[in-house]
Formats: C-alpha cells, structure tokens, sequence
C-alpha cells in the first residue's frame, strides 16, 4: 500500500472505511490523544497523564504499519518506509515530544488509511460488473421450467432468458432470437442480433425476444468472470518505471535512516548539543520519506487498467498500460481486422443488359458452395429474391471456378483467367482494371465461348475504420496497413482509409521482419491483428493488441491488449488510457520529486517541526493518489 504498497493494497477490499483497520485504528488513536490534549490543556491532568494518553494512543495507531514494516525487515531483509516512520516516533518519544509522536503516528496511519481504502476501491472496481449478471436462473428441465441460483447451473443446461431479463452465463442459444445488449462486456452500446447457433454472454441483456440457451460454461467460470481476472491480474503487473521506482527506493530509504542517525548520533562526540540536530534527524526521517514517489505509478495504473476493463479493453499489465502511452505507430493485419472478413457483391455488369439472370446463373451455380466467395454471390441472390434455375453437376473447380449444367448447357462463375477461350474486347479489359483498382474480386459468368456479365466481390472495410485512423493521426501516430493480400487490393483498402503506408504480399515470417523495421524507425509499434493468424507479428510489436476476443481464450493468450468486440474504436481509446495513465504517473513523479526537494532542505535547516513535517509530507502522498485517479477519465 502506499508507501510499500504491494502487500497492503492486495489486502484491501472496497467496502466501508471502517472496514480498513489503518482507517479505523488511525480514528481511534485520534480520539484518545485528542482527549488527552483537552483534558492536559483544561488543566484537569497533568503533563504526566496528559503523556499516557499519548502512550496508549501511539501503538493503536502504528500497529498495522508497524507490523509490515517490521515483516518486511525479516522476511525480505529491507528497509521499508514504515521503519523510516517507526525511528521518527520512537526518536520523537526519545526527546520526549510525545504530541509530535502522536501527530505523527495518527496522521500517518489516517493517510496510509484513506490511500489504501482509495486504492482497493479503485482495483475492485471492476468486480462490480458481476453484479450486472443475475443471480438467478429459469432452468428447463424435462419440459418444466425451475428457478434456481445461478451459480448451480451446469455446463449443457438448458436456461430461459426472457425479454429484458439478463443471461446468468455463457452458452449458445438453441431456440429464439432477440438483440443483445453486450456493453458490459464488450464496452459496445449497440445492440447485437443474435439467433439459434449463436453465442452469448454473461451479464449482457436480451432485449426483445425469449431465448433457450445451452450454457456453455458454470457461473463461476464465464467470460465476464474471466475478463474480471484478467484485469486484476494485470493490476498486479509493475510497468518499468514504477519497477525503477521500487529498485530506487530500496536504496534510498536506507540511506535516509542512515544519514538521521548520523545526525542523532554523531553530534555529541563533537561537543555539538544532541537535542537540536536529533529533532532534525527525526525529522528528516518523515521528510525525505518517498511515499508519493513510490505510489507516482501504481493508483494510475490500477485506474487506468480497471478503467479499460469496463470499456471492453484488457490490458494484461503495466508494462503493456506504459508502453501503449509510447506509441507512435500502428500496424494493422487486413482481413478481418480493418475489413469485416466477410465478402460482399459489390457489382454486377450484365454485358446484355439482364442483371438478374446473371445473378441467376451464379446463384445456381454457388448454392452449394461453401467457398467465402460462393457464399457472398448467395447471400446477394437471396436478399434480391432471385430463385435458382434447374441444374445439375454442381461442382468446383479447386482454385479456378465452379461450373453447373443448366437446360443442357454448361456455365461457369470463376476468375477471368478461366475463360481461356475468351479474348475480353477494350471495354471488358477496362472494366475488370477498373474493379481491381479498388481492390475488388473479379469473376466471370458465363460458358466458355461467352462471357455473360461481371461479378465483383470486395471483403468490406469496416464502418468506423476510416473514423479510427482519421483519429490515430489526430494524435500523431502513424498507420501502416501489413497484409498477405496482393498490392492492388491493399492500396484501394489504404486509399479509402487514408493509411499512411501498405506493405503487401507479406507471409506471416514478413509481417514480423516488417514490426522490426517499424520498431526501427518510429520506436513504440503497436501492432493488431485476430490473435492467432497473426500471433508472430504480435509477438514481436511493443503491444500487440487482438480483436474480438470475447470468449476466445487462445486469442487472449496471444496478445498484450484484448479488445472484447471487433470494435476499432477501441483502438485509439485504448492508446488514450495509456497515454493518460502514462501522462499522470510522469506528473505524480515530478510533483513528488519537486516535494522531497523542498522537505530535505528544511527539514535538515531545522524550519519545519515533526508535525509539520507530517503534514506536508502525507497531503502529498494523498495528492499523488488523488492524481492517480485521474487516470480513470480518458
């Protein structure tokens, strides 16, 4: 917590604040010495009783720190910021300024106190999207329905979701369709159709329509309970600089308690009076004591890690929270990442002015494919009402075209390299340039002596794409599109997008080669693809950030950042948490330094006094962890 942080804040939990016994016992311990120092000021008892007061309060007030400070001694063989406090209290008792003690003792008990309540509410934050999920279940049994707590559902039960009720766990819906409501765990506020075959999620909210679903996971073990571990165990992962930070303060510390002994010790060997530069050793104890350093970082980064959670974005640690706040470049895979992976018809020429039969033709043919392109072609046919004709000897042609017989007469849909009996005329050859100049598939339909009409097919750019990179160069950051697919078809892709540079026909080991460049030339790259495809390039960029992962714990695994939805919005929101968290934790390190600078010099020049010393010393802790928090807004 705090000061020593790690141990403390695991601790916490983010209920009342007299649920935090530093808290507690720092009120109590107050209410005793401040009794104390009313009755010895009203004159009822003397300095001597007015002192026991004291004497009790101190120890209900240094308890917990105490503790830690001294296990920390033991078991790790380190000087801690509490040992700093607990030399200063008993060198306080020492020169008998017993309310210094005291002072001393409550305020910083009440500071670690309000800082650890403030951090352990900020870490836990993201628990509370459990209670989003329901707590009870409507389970069909044998044609009967039965409620029952949610927790007790098994993996294949079958469970009702009625219209605005939410779903208790995973499964997939097996009877009904309606729209899902998943913001509480993909951070997206539409609304999502979902039918029989499709999956759903825990905590998300049907919105129109009953749905059977069969669960797919128990209550303890879906997708929001697994994102909400993810999170806090990426809370518990240290960012470079707050590692430096620790690493600088298990050698500072030391030396501070050394150099106030030094003054509590050495001056009387010298003929130097022990009481002036023993008060000024203590305090230097509480002065130079770096509790705003040390939490600059954590409160910031726990903010803004559990902060991204509630959007939809898992950020796996501080590392990836600080490096994301770095980033000057973004390199994105294509498919599937900026394209929805799904091809659409996007034209269809008839060279004899009938569209529909050429659509005709090549739905009779594709019907029976499976082929992402014949499934494009189908979907086109089916939306504008067109029926098949009578066929017959639908087949493929692996990598060529796909062929049926129709009233005797073979036709054929596949590339144009096919047609080998066929010389396009000028207007065809036009035609077909044109289309794949804006990164579109071109297919024949026709025989082998007569070309029919054109159908092009393009894999769609998605609808918020344009807006994200238009975003990304807002904030100076640089795109770069890294593809398998052929030159052509990236560059109609980045001229639409307004991407700054392609790099096409890449392997996987290309897209690698090609993240190291980057890396080369502009530093931090952060690098997004689906999480498994493109695990290599991944790997290897700053930050590898995978799309809409929600239920897909492979693609979790492979990635620094997990965007629940296929969401690229998220993309510069997630850059934005990090330059935040990153922009807070720098502004807590100057400002803390900036205290310390001017705390040592008095300190050692006997201006301030140990209560004073406290004061100043614990607003500037509550100041940097109030700062932290900011962390929080984006």
């Amino acid at each position: 917590m705090g000061c020593s942080c790690s141990k403390k804040c695991d601790d916490g939990d983010d209920g009342a604040w007299y649920g935090h016994p530093p808290l507690r016992n720092a009120l109590i311990a107050g209410v005793i010495a401040g009794l104390g120092i009313i009755l010895g000021h009203l004159g009822v008892v003397p300095v001597s009783v007015e002192n026991l007061f004291f004497l009790i309060a101190i120890p209900i007030g240094a308890y917990h720190w105490t503790r830690e400070g001294i296990e920390e001694l033991i078991n790790e063989r380190e000087i801690e910021i509490e040992i700093l406090m607990l030399a200063a209290t008993v060198g306080a008792i020492v020169l008998g300024l017993w309310d210094e003690a005291a002072a001393l003792v409550i305020l910083y008990s009440a500071a670690e106190g309000v800082e650890e309540l403030t951090y352990a509410r900020t870490r836990a934050s993201i628990r509370k999207l459990l209670d989003l999920a329901p707590t009870g279940a409507v389970l069909i049994k044998e044609g009967t329905e039965q409620v029952i707590p949610a927790e007790l559902l098994k993996t294949g039960d079958i469970f009702l979701v009625k219209p605005g009720a939410g779903i208790p766990t995973d499964g997939i819906i097996v009877k009904g369709r309606s729209s899902i409501n998943e913001s509480a765990v993909t951070g997206e506020s539409v609304p999502v159709e979902k039918q029989e075959g499709m999956k759903v999620f825990a905590a998300t909210l049907n919105i129109d329509g009953a749905l059977e679903v069969r669960a797919t996971a128990t209550f303890k073990d879906n997708s929001l309970a697994k994102m909400i571990h993810l999170v806090e165990e990426a809370q518990e992962q240290k960012g470079k600089t707050q590692l430096f930070i620790e690493q600088f303060g298990r050698k500072y510390t030391p030396a501070v308690l050394l150099v106030s002994l030094i003054l509590i010790v050495v001056p009387p060997f010298f003929g130097i009076p022990f009481n002036d530069l023993a008060i000024r050793g203590v305090v230097l104890l509480v002065a130079a004591a770096p509790c705003a350093l040390v939490m600059s970082t954590p409160v910031a980064v726990a903010a803004g890690i559990g902060s991204a959670g509630k959007h939809g974005i898992l950020i796996k640690g501080g590392v990836h929270l600080e490096n994301l706040g770095k980033t000057k470049a973004v390199a994105f895979d294509k498919t599937g990442t900026l394209t929805t992976g799904t091809p659409v018809v996007t034209d269809i020429i008839s060279l004899n002015g009938d569209e529909p039969a050429v659509l005709r033709i090549a739905y009779t043919i594709e019907r029976c494919s499976d082929h992402p392109l014949a499934r494009a072609i189908v979907k086109r046919a089916e939306m504008s009402g067109i029926q098949p004709a009578p066929a017959m000897g639908q087949c493929a042609l692996p990598g060529q075209a796909a062929t049926a017989t129709i009233n005797g007469t073979a036709y054929y849909v596949g590339k144009p390299e096919f047609f080998t009996g066929i010389k396009p005329d000028a207007e065809i050859q036009r035609q077909i340039s044109r289309l794949r100049a804006e990164g579109k598939t071109v297919m024949f339909a026709g025989t082998q002596e007569k070309v029919l009409g054109i159908i092009a097919v393009r894999d769609e750019v998605r609808s918020n794409a344009k807006s994200m990179i238009d975003q990304l160069h807002a904030m100076g950051i640089a795109t770069i599109m890294l593809t398998g697919d052929n030159e052509i078809t990236a560059k109609a892709v980045a001229a639409d997008l307004g991407i700054d540079d392609i790099r096409a026909d890449l392997k996987p080991e290309d897209k690698t080669a090609a993240i190291e460049s980057l890396k080369e030339k502009y530093g931090a790259v952060v690098m997004i693809g689906d999480g498994i495809n493109d695990a290599p390039a991944l790997a290897r960029a700053t930050v590898g950030i995978a799309m809409g992962t929600i239920g897909t714990d492979a693609a979790i695994e492979a990635a620094d950042v997990a965007l629940m939805a296929d969401d690229l919005s998220k993309v510069p929101e997630a850059i934005a948490f990090g330059k935040k968290a990153r922009s807070v934790s720098t502004q807590n390190i100057v400002f803390s330094l900036a205290v310390l600078a001017v705390l040592i010099p008095t300190a050692l020049a006997g201006i301030l006094g140990v209560t004073a010393a406290v004061i100043f010393h614990e607003a500037s802790e509550l100041l940097a962890v109030g700062n932290g928090l900011r962390a929080v807004k984006r």
